[in-house]
Protein backbone atom coordinates (compact mmCIF):
# COMPACT_ATOMS: atom_id res chain seq x y z
CA UNK A 1 0.00 0.00 0.00
CA UNK A 2 2.81 2.40 0.90
CA UNK A 3 4.64 1.63 -2.37
CA UNK A 4 1.43 2.16 -4.38
CA UNK A 5 0.77 5.47 -2.61
CA UNK A 6 4.32 6.62 -3.35
CA UNK A 7 3.98 5.61 -7.01
CA UNK A 8 0.67 7.48 -7.32
CA UNK A 9 2.21 10.57 -5.73
CA UNK A 10 5.11 10.54 -8.18
CA UNK A 11 2.67 10.26 -11.10
CA UNK A 12 0.69 13.26 -9.82
CA UNK A 13 3.89 15.30 -9.69
CA UNK A 14 4.87 14.12 -13.18
CA UNK A 15 1.52 15.28 -14.58
CA UNK A 16 1.83 18.58 -12.71
CA UNK A 17 5.17 19.28 -14.37
CA UNK A 18 3.96 18.04 -17.77
CA UNK A 19 1.08 20.53 -17.81
CA UNK A 20 2.78 23.52 -16.18
CA UNK A 21 6.44 23.50 -17.26
CA UNK A 22 7.61 23.98 -20.84
CA UNK A 23 9.38 20.76 -21.85
CA UNK A 24 11.61 22.74 -24.21
CA UNK A 25 13.02 24.60 -21.21
CA UNK A 26 12.65 22.10 -18.36
CA UNK A 27 13.90 18.67 -19.38
CA UNK A 28 12.53 15.92 -17.14
CA UNK A 29 14.05 12.64 -16.01
CA UNK A 30 12.01 10.50 -13.63
CA UNK A 31 12.93 7.82 -11.11
CA UNK A 32 16.69 7.77 -11.63
CA UNK A 33 19.14 5.82 -9.45
CA UNK A 34 22.53 7.52 -9.11
CA UNK A 35 25.67 5.63 -8.10
CA UNK A 36 28.35 6.96 -5.78
CA UNK A 37 31.33 5.72 -3.81
CA UNK A 38 29.05 5.51 -0.75
CA UNK A 39 26.18 3.59 -2.34
CA UNK A 40 23.27 4.69 -4.51
CA UNK A 41 20.50 7.25 -4.18
CA UNK A 42 17.10 7.25 -5.89
CA UNK A 43 15.62 10.56 -7.07
CA UNK A 44 11.93 10.85 -7.96
CA UNK A 45 12.29 13.67 -10.50
CA UNK A 46 15.17 15.66 -11.96
CA UNK A 47 14.59 18.82 -14.00
CA UNK A 48 17.43 20.22 -16.10
CA UNK A 49 17.10 23.82 -17.25
CA UNK A 50 19.15 26.97 -17.95
CA UNK A 51 18.21 27.98 -14.38
CA UNK A 52 19.89 24.98 -12.82
CA UNK A 53 19.15 21.37 -11.99
CA UNK A 54 16.11 20.71 -9.78
CA UNK A 55 15.67 17.69 -7.53
CA UNK A 56 11.97 17.14 -6.81
CA UNK A 57 11.17 14.73 -3.98
CA UNK A 58 7.50 13.73 -3.80
CA UNK A 59 5.67 12.84 -0.57
CA UNK A 60 2.10 11.53 -0.82
CA UNK A 61 1.05 11.89 2.83
CA UNK A 62 -2.25 12.88 4.44
CA UNK A 63 -3.00 14.57 7.77
CA UNK A 64 -1.06 17.05 9.86
CA UNK A 65 2.69 17.27 9.32
CA UNK A 66 5.06 18.26 12.13
CA UNK A 67 8.80 18.70 11.68
CA UNK A 68 11.81 20.98 11.51
CA UNK A 69 14.91 21.23 9.35
CA UNK A 70 17.18 19.52 11.88
CA UNK A 71 14.92 16.76 13.21
CA UNK A 72 15.89 13.28 11.93
CA UNK A 73 12.22 12.24 11.82
CA UNK A 74 9.03 14.12 11.01
CA UNK A 75 5.57 13.21 12.29
CA UNK A 76 2.34 12.56 10.43
CA UNK A 77 -0.78 12.89 12.58
CA UNK A 78 -3.80 11.17 11.06
CA UNK A 79 -7.06 10.13 12.75
CA UNK A 80 -5.49 10.76 16.20
CA UNK A 81 -2.59 8.44 15.45
CA UNK A 82 1.02 9.52 14.91
CA UNK A 83 3.44 8.05 12.39
CA UNK A 84 7.09 9.00 11.84
CA UNK A 85 8.94 9.26 8.54
CA UNK A 86 12.41 10.31 7.46
CA UNK A 87 13.08 14.05 7.32
CA UNK A 88 12.93 14.67 3.54
CA UNK A 89 15.24 17.68 3.83
CA UNK A 90 18.02 15.35 4.94
CA UNK A 91 17.07 12.98 2.17
CA UNK A 92 17.44 15.65 -0.53
CA UNK A 93 20.66 16.88 1.11
CA UNK A 94 22.28 13.52 0.36
CA UNK A 95 20.71 13.37 -3.10
CA UNK A 96 22.16 16.77 -3.92
CA UNK A 97 25.66 15.78 -2.81
CA UNK A 98 25.63 12.58 -4.86
CA UNK A 99 24.12 14.20 -7.96
CA UNK A 100 26.67 17.04 -7.85
CA UNK A 101 29.49 14.51 -7.56
CA UNK A 102 28.14 12.36 -10.39
CA UNK A 103 27.68 15.32 -12.75
CA UNK A 104 30.91 17.01 -11.63
CA UNK A 105 28.79 20.08 -10.94
CA UNK A 106 28.90 22.57 -8.08
CA UNK A 107 26.13 22.11 -5.53
CA UNK A 108 25.10 25.74 -6.03
CA UNK A 109 23.79 24.73 -9.48
CA UNK A 110 21.36 22.24 -7.94
CA UNK A 111 18.08 23.23 -6.27
CA UNK A 112 15.96 20.91 -4.12
CA UNK A 113 12.22 21.01 -3.56
CA UNK A 114 10.02 18.68 -1.50
CA UNK A 115 6.50 18.45 -2.87
CA UNK A 116 3.70 17.07 -0.67
CA UNK A 117 0.82 15.95 -2.89
CA UNK A 118 -1.51 14.35 -0.31
CA UNK A 119 -4.31 16.08 1.58
CA UNK A 120 -2.06 17.39 4.35
CA UNK A 121 -1.44 20.53 6.39
CA UNK A 122 1.86 21.77 7.79
CA UNK A 123 1.49 22.41 11.52
CA UNK A 124 5.04 23.73 12.07
CA UNK A 125 7.11 26.26 10.16
CA UNK A 126 9.04 24.60 7.34
CA UNK A 127 11.61 25.98 4.84
CA UNK A 128 10.33 27.58 1.66
CA UNK A 129 11.37 24.63 -0.50
CA UNK A 130 8.89 22.35 1.33
CA UNK A 131 5.55 22.95 -0.40
CA UNK A 132 2.01 21.56 -0.73
CA UNK A 133 1.11 23.38 -3.96
CA UNK A 134 2.55 25.72 -6.54
CA UNK A 135 5.38 23.45 -7.69
CA UNK A 136 5.79 25.15 -11.06
CA UNK A 137 5.53 28.59 -9.45
CA UNK A 138 8.32 27.71 -7.03
CA UNK A 139 10.57 26.41 -9.81
CA UNK A 140 9.90 29.39 -12.08
CA UNK A 141 11.11 31.75 -9.36
CA UNK A 142 14.63 30.84 -10.47
CA UNK A 143 15.30 33.15 -13.41
CA UNK A 144 19.09 33.50 -13.57
CA UNK A 145 20.71 31.61 -16.46
CA UNK A 146 23.47 29.56 -14.83
CA UNK A 147 23.83 26.65 -17.27
CA UNK A 148 24.71 26.89 -20.97
CA UNK A 149 23.08 24.76 -23.66
CA UNK A 150 26.31 22.75 -23.90
CA UNK A 151 26.25 22.07 -20.16
CA UNK A 152 22.57 21.13 -20.31
CA UNK A 153 23.30 18.70 -23.16
CA UNK A 154 26.13 17.09 -21.18
CA UNK A 155 23.95 16.68 -18.07
CA UNK A 156 21.02 15.24 -20.03
CA UNK A 157 23.28 12.78 -21.81
CA UNK A 158 24.66 11.49 -18.49
CA UNK A 159 21.27 11.25 -16.80
CA UNK A 160 19.42 9.71 -19.75
CA UNK A 161 22.17 7.11 -20.12
CA UNK A 162 21.89 6.36 -16.43
CA UNK A 163 18.09 6.11 -16.54
CA UNK A 164 18.36 3.42 -19.24
CA UNK A 165 21.19 1.59 -17.47
CA UNK A 166 19.84 -1.88 -16.69
CA UNK A 167 22.55 -2.65 -14.11
CA UNK A 168 21.15 -0.09 -11.65
CA UNK A 169 17.93 -1.59 -10.36
CA UNK A 170 15.61 -0.89 -7.45
CA UNK A 171 16.71 -4.19 -5.90
CA UNK A 172 20.35 -3.11 -5.92
CA UNK A 173 19.36 0.29 -4.51
CA UNK A 174 17.63 -1.39 -1.56
CA UNK A 175 20.71 -3.55 -1.03
CA UNK A 176 22.83 -0.38 -1.03
CA UNK A 177 20.53 1.19 1.58
CA UNK A 178 20.92 -1.80 3.89
CA UNK A 179 24.69 -1.82 3.53
CA UNK A 180 24.90 1.92 4.20
CA UNK A 181 22.80 1.69 7.36
CA UNK A 182 25.01 -1.14 8.62
CA UNK A 183 28.27 0.68 7.98
CA UNK A 184 30.51 2.17 10.69
CA UNK A 185 32.31 4.33 8.13
CA UNK A 186 29.61 6.10 6.12
CA UNK A 187 26.74 8.23 7.42
CA UNK A 188 23.50 6.65 6.12
CA UNK A 189 21.71 9.99 6.09
CA UNK A 190 24.03 12.20 4.06
CA UNK A 191 26.86 9.97 2.82
CA UNK A 192 29.64 11.79 4.69
CA UNK A 193 32.24 9.96 6.78
CA UNK A 194 31.54 8.80 10.33
CA UNK A 195 34.18 9.85 12.86
CA UNK A 196 34.78 8.73 16.43
CA UNK A 197 33.74 11.23 19.08
CA UNK A 198 33.74 11.31 22.87
CA UNK A 199 30.81 12.18 25.15
CA UNK A 200 31.92 15.23 27.16
CA UNK A 201 29.12 15.57 29.73
CA UNK A 202 26.59 13.55 31.64
CA UNK A 203 26.47 9.98 32.88
CA UNK A 204 28.14 8.66 29.73
CA UNK A 205 31.05 11.16 29.75
CA UNK A 206 34.17 9.59 28.32
CA UNK A 207 32.36 6.94 26.27
CA UNK A 208 32.86 6.75 22.51
CA UNK A 209 30.34 7.06 19.72
CA UNK A 210 30.32 7.59 15.97
CA UNK A 211 29.08 10.91 14.61
CA UNK A 212 28.74 12.43 11.16
CA UNK A 213 31.65 14.65 10.18
CA UNK A 214 29.12 17.01 8.65
CA UNK A 215 27.82 18.04 12.11
CA UNK A 216 25.89 20.26 12.85
CA UNK A 217 24.22 20.08 9.41
CA UNK A 218 23.79 16.35 9.94
CA UNK A 219 23.37 15.09 13.53
CA UNK A 220 23.48 11.35 12.91
CA UNK A 221 25.12 9.33 15.70
CA UNK A 222 25.70 5.63 16.20
CA UNK A 223 27.02 3.24 18.81
CA UNK A 224 30.05 1.62 17.12
CA UNK A 225 29.54 -1.62 19.05
CA UNK A 226 25.99 -2.31 17.86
Amino acid sequence: MKILRGWFGEKKTTLNMWFSLDARVYHRIHNVIIPSKNGTTQIDHVLVSPYGVFIVETKNIKGWIFGSENQPKWTQSLYRKNYSFQNPIRQTFRQKKILAEYLDLGESFIHTVIHFVGDCKFKTHLPSNVIRSGLSYYIKQYQDHILSQEEIGYILNKLNSLASESSLTAKEHIKSLRERHGSNKICPRCGSNLVERTVKKGAKAGSKFLGCENYPRCRFTKNPYV
